[in-house]
């Protein structure tokens, strides 16, 4: 499986992005895709997660502003972000799974894409 994320950039303080993420492959089993971020000196963290039954979770530092959703296309998925802040700035990742577990659990994610940049500018 492979995955390839989009639409990372540069944007003012309460400014928007739209990330996307694409999997391509063998992606017959596929049942989420979630978004995860790293910010420089910082673990991992989840961002939000979707399955293909359209479930939801967010990280709560982002709940009330990101939004994720399933692509037009299968096996893909978008993450609207409004209202962006500085601590948003760090490097997406989007990562998708096979096996079945709670979507917040990282250790059920099992391809993960190479990621994209955001960066929120004061």
């Amino acid at each position: 499986v492979q995955l390839q994320a989009s639409g990372g950039g540069l944007v003012q303080t309460g400014g928007s992005l739209r990330l996307s993420c694409a999997a391509s492959g063998n992606i017959a089993n596929i049942n989420a895709i979630a978004w995860y971020r790293q910010a420089p000196g910082e673990e991992r963290e989840l961002v939000a997660a979707v399955s293909t039954a359209g479930n939801t979770k967010y990280g709560d530092s982002v709940k009330g502003r990101f939004t994720i959703s399933r692509g037009k296309v299968k096996n893909t998925a978008d993450l609207q972000m409004d209202s962006l802040k500085p601590e948003d700035t760090a490097v997406y990742y989007c990562a998708t799974r096979q096996s079945i577990g709670p979507l917040l659990r990282e250790t059920f994610y099992d391809y993960w894409g190479q990621g994209t940049l955001v960066t929120v500018s004061s």
